[in-house]
């Protein structure tokens, strides 16, 4: 079993992003006023940053564990899909 902090257990990320999109479909609506659209902006951007936080921690923990098994090495990686399984490609 894991070890997590209480702020990892209290964030969750898919939902983070769940909230994100209903943000997003919210204020392209135009149906909110200024004041709630400028609410759920910083709203979006504070899930965002923890968005990020928790995606950059997800990339050192890989990291860690690819540098425990001997794979030091990194890969950057390329966003384009040339691949037949949908996926990205590493290049190595």
């Amino acid at each position: 079993m894991t070890e997590q902090t209480n702020d990892e257990q209290a964030f969750e990320f898919e939902h983070a992003l769940g909230q994100l999109e209903q943000l997003v479909l919210q204020m392209e609506s135009g149906e909110l006023s200024l004041q709630d659209s400028l609410q759920a902006f910083e709203q979006g951007v504070r899930l965002t940053r923890q968005c990020q936080q928790a995606l950059s921690a997800a990339e050192q923990r890989v990291q860690i564990l690819m540098e425990q098994n001997g794979q030091s090495q990194a890969y950057p990686f390329n966003g384009t899909d040339n691949s037949s399984n949908g996926g990205g490609s590493y290049n190595a």
